[in-house]
């Protein structure tokens, strides 16, 4: 076909350079007669399928084939003609619109066949006279423009046939998006939408009412297969898929149709998009009531949808709720009438008024060979008593369509003229400047709809929405929304669903997916080796989540949020530290207390038995501070629990380096003091003059301020801040108190570590001396208890997770804290409260039998 337009546009090129060039020729083949016709200054064409299809004939390629024997009149074209007629009689009759000039038409007819309809374009281009032999071809197109075709693939062989001579062609009826492309097609405008926009439309419809798995049948042709291709595309956009799309044609071989059968009996989708015309649906619904293909539902293109002829064909319902789009009703005053007035085209045309009468009223005018049983025609039949396709104008839009189309001619050419009062030229103007001003115009008709053509020569998308309502004995078409392409993107359809009836005539959506929708809190997986419409339903991960239905991935929550159990919203994650409300706070921070009031207690005896000999032995001030730290060592448990912050974390660290190390540095001095009042009982020995108070005093403040001194340095470097743990646990949040410098931290813990290790060797090696109370033994067990509990605590400290590594750590301190109170402390109290008469300083020296 690409080959034979290409010829074609030779052909033309050569023509109009031999008609430019003075060149002489003359007319080959036989002439062609327009089937209705009118003179007048200045023409306008018309090339219309009066008759649907020709007479197959044997072609040998041996002989030259005969003309085509057009067979069955098309009751809508004669329509299209009508609506033609009378908007060049409205204009002719109008005295504000090109006065003075009259407007003729010739109208051709093209069989709906393509080369038919070159054929008849050349006709209108060049004209029909027998011209001599060697006269010039100088003279202009016989024609100013040309209204049709109605098919898409006809449009566009006589678009590239009269686009080198710029002849506008103006059609009502072919939608094809391809002729909106104005480098192969530069003369063709149209008055109906492009179907570009009715694809995407049909897809954008398909998608609101939830169906994803759709069949798909269209006819064979530049309409059919550009409109699907068109569909299919917008389609994929909005996550809709097509099981199949099956081409069919009128001329299809049964074994063909057969195979379109099977394939859709073998589907599983539930509803089929058909682009196809009315003509196809004719021949395509006696074959699917043959093979039972009902309860299907529809989805219908504007060349279809609202036609009442295939409605009246549709005995079986197979069609029934069937839902498309149509194009946007409108209405010009007098076309209605006029259209049921066929008085006009038996002055129009003799031959095809005689054909259409015997078709319309199902009779003969009286012939020769006409048999007697045959139905004699009187002229006199009246419109009123028969019930037909062509009394049915229910496609007035496109009966408007060729009247706009006229319409758009006329005004064009008034401006050309420069009609004002009366146009002051009758001459034909320029067919390039024409087309460049037809292009631009614009216009509001008698009833004031608004008429121009964008930069591809399309109008506005406008559509109706229409559902097929089947009753036991008819049709109905009933508007159930619209589709308007100059709304906002978002807003373009509108469907009223309690309006509609389905297919089998129920209120319930049909159903159509190849899978079912993912709930939320699952995510899409396309099945191997099918389309995307059919998946399986995945769970989100740990941590992800989808909150939609369909959703094609799942989200990853934020670091603070985490997945609850149905994946379907992301909820504050726990957040975990050791917490004063929870039963582990509850019971070390009771430990913590009691181990604080046992302090107090304990100081406060010896407060009040300060003068007796055991508790003013081993220096009773290094005692009391003793018991001051170890109340402090148990307070400062208290920063460890409880929600860390900055001055918390600050706290509890430093705190407890300085405390223990303040309570190690107490014992340390008590153990020297020991060691040194043992040296002291040996002859001549006066070294305790250089250990007395002030110097034990000097030696806790000395170890105490180095241990500030690393603290300062800690906190000056890096200190302690709260943190949030996000690694341990995928669920929760651990709510720590990150060291800031590791070095600074296990360095305060190594400078206890050391005073306490010099501590327990220091009593260790006092434990034997011969005194009957000796303390030494009790700081010795009590050493063991701390070093033993630290040294425990490490690598606790560093397996455990969580709050329980803070509970680890107070729970080390706590223990340690009672270890040093209850192993120096205790022995002092029971003596002092129930073996009072021990304490005396010989029974303290053992020097009692």
């Amino acid at each position: 076909m690409e080959s034979i337009f290409t010829l074609l546009n030779v052909v033309m090129a050569i023509i109009n350079f031999s008609r430019t060039n003075g060149t002489f020729c003359s007319l080959q083949g036989e002439p062609v007669y327009p089937q209705l016709s009118k003179d007048g200054d200045i023409i306008v064409g018309g090339i219309f399928p009066f008759h649907r299809t020709w007479e197959i004939t044997d072609v040998s390629y041996m002989v030259k084939p005969s003309p085509l024997n057009c067979m069955s009149v098309d009751f809508r074209t004669i329509q299209f003609s009508q609506s033609l007629i009378f908007a060049i009689e409205e204009i002719n009759n109008s005295s504000s619109l090109l006065p003075g000039v009259s407007l003729g038409y010739k109208m051709y007819d093209t069989c709906s066949s393509t080369a038919m309809g070159v054929r008849m374009a050349m006709a209108l281009v060049n004209g029909n006279e027998n011209s001599t032999l060697n006269e010039q071809c100088t003279k202009p197109a016989q024609v100013l423009a040309i209204i049709g075709e109605t098919y898409s693939s006809v449009s566009m062989a006589i678009a590239k046939s009269v686009g080198p001579f710029s002849i506008p062609l103006i059609s009502h009826d072919s939608t094809c998006e391809c002729l909106s492309d104005k480098r192969i097609y530069p003369s063709f405008l149209r008055t109906v939408p492009s179907d570009y926009y009715q694809s995407r439309a049909l897809a954008e419809m398909v998608k609101h009412f939830g169906w994803t798995w759709v069949g798909a049948i269209r006819r064979d042709d530049d309409y059919g297969n550009s409109g699907m291709a068109a569909f299919t595309k917008a389609a994929e956009q909005l996550g809709v898929c097509l099981e199949y799309s099956l081409p069919f044609f009128k001329t299809y071989s049964q074994e063909k149709v057969l195979r379109i059968i099977q394939q859709i009996k073998s589907s599983t989708s539930r509803v089929i998009v058909a682009f196809v015309g009315h003509w196809d649906l004719e021949i395509l619904l006696n074959v699917f009531y043959e093979h039972n293909i009902t309860g299907y539902q529809w989805v219908g293109t504007e060349s279809w949808i609202s036609d009442s002829t295939v409605a009246r064909l549709d005995k079986h319902k197979i069609l029934q709720g069937a839902i498309g789009l149509a194009l946007a009703q409108t209405t010009v005053t007098g076309l209605k009438e006029f259209i049921l007035d066929i008085n006009p085209l038996q002055s129009a045309g003799s031959a095809i008024f005689t054909e259409f009468w015997e078709t319309l009223f199902n009779c003969k005018f009286i012939m020769q060979n006409d048999s007697e049983d045959t139905t004699v025609c009187t002229g006199q039949e009246k419109l009123s008593e028969t019930e037909n396709a062509f009394t049915d104008l229910s496609l007035m839009p496109m009966f408007c369509n060729v009247y706009k189309g006229v319409y758009a001619i006329a005004h064009t050419l008034h401006d050309l003229l420069g009609c004002m009062q009366t146009c002051p030229t009758k001459k034909q103007p320029d067919p390039l400047t024409f087309l460049e001003h037809l292009k631009r115009m614009r216009f509001k008709t008698k009833d004031g709809e608004e008429v121009y053509f964008d930069k591809n020569g399309d109008p506005v998308a406008k559509y109706e929405i229409i559902n097929w309502q089947t009753t036991e004995d008819h049709h109905e078409f009933v508007i159930v929304g619209r589709y308007d392409s100059s709304f906002p993107e978002n807003n373009q359809l509108a469907v009223k669903m309690e309006s509609i009836l389905w297919a089998q005539n129920t209120n319930q959506v049909p159903v159509s997916v190849c899978s079912e929708s993912c709930p939320p809190g699952t995510r899409k997986a396309v099945q191997k080796g099918k389309p995307i419409c059919c998946f399986d339903c995945i769970p989100c991960a740990e941590g992800e989540i989808s909150n939609m239905t369909d959703s094609i991935k799942c989200e990853q929550c934020y670091q603070d949020y985490w997945s609850n159990p149905h994946r379907n919203e992301c909820v504050k994650k726990e957040i975990e530290f050791l917490s004063y409300e929870e039963t582990m706070g509850i019971l070390l921070t009771a430990v913590s207390i009691t181990g604080t009031f046992m302090t107090i207690i304990i100081a406060i005896i010896f407060f009040r038995h300060k003068n007796t000999p055991i508790v003013k032995a081993n220096n009773s001030e290094l005692s009391f501070l003793l018991l001051f730290s170890l109340a402090l060592c148990f307070l400062c448990s208290l920063t460890f629990i409880g929600r860390p912050s900055e001055w918390s974390c600050v706290l509890r660290h430093t705190a407890f380096g300085i405390t223990f190390v303040l309570c190690i540095s107490c014992v340390l001095g008590k153990t020297i003091v020991v060691l040194m009042a043992f040296r002291a009982t040996l002859p001549g020995s006066n070294v305790m003059k250089w250990f007395g108070p002030l110097q034990q005093r000097l030696s806790v403040l000395a170890f105490t301020l180095i241990q500030v001194l690393i603290c300062v340095l800690w906190l000056t470097t890096s200190p302690p801040f709260p943190f949030k743990n996000l690694k341990h646990y995928k669920e929760k949040i651990i709510l720590e108190c990150h060291l800031g410098s590791a070095i600074g931290f296990w360095a305060v813990l190594g400078y206890i570590g050391l005073l306490a290790l010099l501590c327990f060797i220091l009593a260790f090696l006092a434990r034997k001396l011969p005194d009957n109370f000796n303390e030494a033994k009790f700081i010795t067990f009590s050493m063991l208890i701390f070093c033993a509990v630290w040294i425990t605590f490490i690598p606790a400290y560093v397996s455990s997770p969580g709050k329980f590594t803070v509970a680890v750590e107070v729970f080390a301190i706590l223990a340690s804290s009672f270890g040093l109170l209850f192993c120096i402390f205790l022995p002092k109290c029971y003596i002092i409260i129930l073996k009072p008469e021990k304490n005396t300083k010989k029974q303290i020296m053992g020097k009692v039998p």
